[in-house]
């Protein structure tokens, strides 16, 4: 029985087996999927099918810069205690350098991309579970480049060299001297850290969170009972003030609560005697945008106790 790639992908999904495991298998049982499952089962190779549907939400970002170059990825496990373990450390920062030779920010083309000890990055990650015997996933990545500076690389609060919670990249486009784009950048960076920007500058913050805002904004003016053309006002003023916020070059520089990035920006550049643009950057937060699950212990024990 012959199968399709859309085959290969969901018994991927269902055993978290590479792919050419599962291609082999699929080969073997003549494209019977429940068959193929087994066989995986019977090798150790779908050691992670009963936990793939457990929330990953721990973990670690990790962050590698080659020069005019960078790229920030997260690894998600279950817990806080796997993220510690030297194995699963060691992973992300393969993972990573992997990663800086990858085109665009396709998780699917980091795992299968060459792994520096054999295989895949997919296949270590499987045998990671395997051995670990916690779900794990190679959840996001981004690269930022410039055509000639420097990608300034910055891990709040690490857990190891380039390796944390929060992990950030500044892409600093200039002819100035590395050493002034270095001292600019980690300022920023850490400035990107705790401030939180949703986007380089105002064009870029999202069209769905602008009109959530919008809405809200309005609802507050009709409250107010003014005119109408003064309702106006005050929602678009209310759009402006957060975009200003949330926009990086707008954003006021944490370090003197006083001056837009923007300016810190020129500033440094009129210092340097060569123009800086601060043309991208990334601020990768571990487990954000995942729900946690929330486990009711005792409510478990006792569930199981009924049964």
């Amino acid at each position: 029985m012959a199968y399709t790639a859309a085959d290969v992908k969901n018994l991927r999904e269902r055993t978290g087996a590479g792919m050419m495991d599962c291609k082999k298998a699929l080969d073997e049982t003549g494209g019977d999927l429940e068959a193929a499952v087994d066989a995986l089962r019977a090798r150790g190779l779908a050691a992670a099918a009963k936990k793939s549907s457990r929330t990953a939400a721990e973990g670690l970002v990790g962050v590698a810069v080659t020069g005019t170059k960078g790229v920030a990825v997260e690894v998600n496990s279950e817990t806080d205690f796997v993220a510690k373990n030297d194995q699963f450390q060691d992973f992300v920062r393969k993972t990573t350098e992997v990663a800086l030779g990858v085109a665009g920010d396709d998780v699917e083309a980091l795992k299968a991309a060459a792994y520096p000890t054999g295989g895949t990055v997919g296949d270590a990650l499987t045998n990671n579970v395997a051995t670990i015997g916690e779900n794990q996933q190679v959840r996001r990545m981004k690269t930022v480049e410039v055509a000639q500076g420097l990608v300034v690389p910055y891990m709040h609060n690490a857990a190891a060299p380039n390796l944390g919670k929060i992990g950030v990249l500044v892409a600093l486009e200039s002819e100035a001297s590395a050493d002034v784009l270095e001292a600019l950048g980690k300022q920023i960076a850490m400035h990107i850290a705790a401030a939180f920007p949703l986007a380089l500058n105002a064009d870029g913050l999202d069209a769905e969170l602008i009109a959530r805002e919008r809405k809200i904004a309005e609802e507050k003016a009709a409250e107010s009972g003014k005119p109408e053309a003064v309702q106006a006002k005050m929602v678009d003023g209310a759009i402006a003030k957060y975009a200003k916020d949330n926009a990086l070059l707008s954003q006021v520089f944490v370090m003197d609560n006083k001056t837009p990035i923007q300016q810190v920006v020129d500033q440094a550049g009129k210092d340097a005697g060569a123009k800086i643009v601060l043309k991208d950057y990334v601020r990768f937060q571990l487990g954000e945008g995942i729900e946690k699950e929330v486990t009711d212990f005792a409510a478990e024990v006792a569930a199981a106790v009924a049964g």
